[in-house]
């Protein structure tokens, strides 16, 4: 196992399987261009490593020349294909085996498809270490195969996640453990913490209780709670920003973990904004956000019942209630309608029996 930028990756396959692939593409295009003089035309940055090894095996002469390309931003593509190095050699009337480190949608393969006609060539071919079948969306052929590989993630051999990973001698996939990520919500007096007790228990899920993790860096003193507290001191609100560093870290704490119920977070459409792309960077998501609901008069009965012996001040004043409960809708009614548009938004039935509740709300979670 290995670690770029935050990610985990485990190793897919070996240096000598590589190889091995490598020994049959060289078979193939010795066989095709015996007696010829075929130009190489290699696709940076990721096909070097590729290129080095299949050249050194070519038993006649050849040039070779290079372009730069690139599609992908992190572990996704752009769906544009971006050119820095320009095709400037003069390839017409030429037979060219175009070296490629992998072939996925095949939006590169057209855009170098088109320069080949451009260019005037006699005929060229495509020569890629791994193609993906099961992404592939064009009709071009690719003549020649290292390896053919599901829709994963790849790093390795040319291949890199954000600058990293290209030096390494074997193929390294994003570790993809499905993770069961909740936001789970429930207006004061809804057994939102009962509720996630059990969950976390059942499921083996960590909590993470926005109200909880701020306390921590606080009274810890660490870099981010001390930054923390020098806005709260001064009245002003704690930067989203400084919000979701917290979260990352507490994430980071148990990256094998089977998932996270957030709790207390997000509040706000950017706040869900910023977890949706917290987790996306972890290679995971958010599975669903979950809301407890129940009829305000029952709310305020059960605050006030809980006031008798809670001690606390809020849970004996009913209008002081009543606001609570308003505040908490204004909240969730627009991130009830941002995870709508995800269809992740479930309601579940808060009123009943403990048990009763958790069965309800382990209905949904078994079905996501």
């Amino acid at each position: 196992m290995i670690t770029l930028n935050g990610l985990q990756f485990e190793e897919y396959i070996s240096e000598e399987e590589l190889l091995h692939a490598i020994d049959e593409v060289a078979l193939a295009i010795n066989r095709d261009f015996k007696g010829k003089r075929p130009v190489f035309l290699v696709v940076l940055n990721g096909a070097y490593k590729f290129a080095t090894e299949l050249l050194s095996r070519f038993e006649g002469d050849c040039e070779v020349e290079f372009i730069k390309m690139s599609s992908y931003d992190g572990t996704a593509s752009t769906g544009q294909v971006q050119t820095h190095i320009p095709l400037e050699a003069d390839l017409e009337e030429r037979e060219v085996v175009v070296i490629e480190d992998i072939v996925d949608s095949g939006n590169t393969i057209e855009k170098i498809t088109q320069m080949m006609v451009i260019a005037g060539v006699n005929k060229y071919c495509i020569a890629s270490l791994f193609f993906k079948p099961g992404s592939y969306t064009k009709e071009y052929k690719i003549h020649y195969v290292g390896l053919e590989i599901p829709n994963d993630f790849i790093v390795g051999y040319g291949l890199d996640y954000n600058g990293l990973g290209r030096n390494l001698n074997a193929i390294y996939k994003l570790k993809t453990t499905k993770m069961t990520n909740l936001v789970l919500f429930g207006p004061p007096g809804a057994g939102k913490g009962t509720q996630a007790s059990f969950l976390k228990e059942k499921y083996n899920l960590i909590h993470i209780s926005t109200g909880d993790v701020f306390r921590y860096n606080i009274k810890s003193a660490t870099k981010l709670g001390t930054l923390a507290k020098s806005y709260i001191d001064k009245g002003q609100l704690v930067p989203d920003t400084v919000t979701i560093d917290m979260l990352s870290a507490e994430v980071d704490k148990t990256p094998d973990a089977n998932g996270f119920i957030f709790d207390g977070f997000p509040r706000t459409t950017a706040q869900a904004e910023a977890l949706d792309v917290l987790l996306e960077e972890k290679g995971t998501q958010v599975a669903a956000m979950i809301a407890l609901e129940v009829d305000d008069e029952i709310l305020v009965k059960r605050l006030l019942e809980r006031g008798k012996t809670s001690g606390r001040k809020d849970d004996a004043d009913e209008a002081v209630i009543r606001n609570r409960i308003k505040v908490y809708y204004d909240e969730t009614a627009i991130l009830k309608g941002y995870y709508q548009k995800q269809d992740k938004y479930y309601g579940v039935d808060g009123v009943g029996e403990i048990n009763e509740i958790t069965t309800r709300l382990s209905s949904v979670i078994d079905k996501l």
